[in-house]
């Protein structure tokens, strides 16, 4: 076990809260593989590849004002050059809303399996598990499923 390919992926997993929080969706072309299955259905969310995910998620986060994806220290297992990380994840969100802005909290566990690649490691499958929500929304519909 390579103590620089735990690191680099605890920098992935970073790179992908902080884009996701940024609505900066084209830097996690650096964080999937193009083919990457995605599947974030335990939330609410789409099940798909990467490239039918991405755009889904800038249209199903254009609804929250502010997101903060706070991510704990991930159990990563090394393999050659594949690897799987569990991930656990605090959520605060905000929805916009005209009549006031609606906080609430939820959680999951990220269950990815990563790739070595010549560009270092990417995610080539997610899976959302584990999912709590405290004070949810009652009268929000989620994004549609591409």
């Amino acid at each position: 076990m390579s103590a620089a390919d735990i690191v680099e992926i605890q920098q992935l997993l970073a790179a992908y809260v902080f884009a996701i929080d940024a609505k900066d969706y084209d830097a996690l072309d650096a964080v999937f593989m193009p083919d990457a299955e995605i599947d974030y259905r335990a939330t609410g969310g789409a099940t798909g590849n990467y490239v039918e995910i991405k755009p889904w998620l800038a249209r199903a986060l254009a609804h929250f004002s502010i997101t903060q994806h706070l991510i704990g220290l991930p159990l990563i297992k090394l393999d050659g050059d594949r690897a799987t990380a569990r991930t656990m994840l605090f959520n605060p969100m905000q929805l916009s809303r005209p009549e006031g802005d609606h906080l609430f909290l939820l959680g999951c566990t990220y269950a990815d399996e990563l790739v070595r690649t010549e560009a270092g490691w990417r995610i080539t499958k997610r899976v959302e598990t584990d999912f709590w929500v405290k004070d949810p929304p009652t009268d929000f519909t989620p994004e549609p499923a591409p």
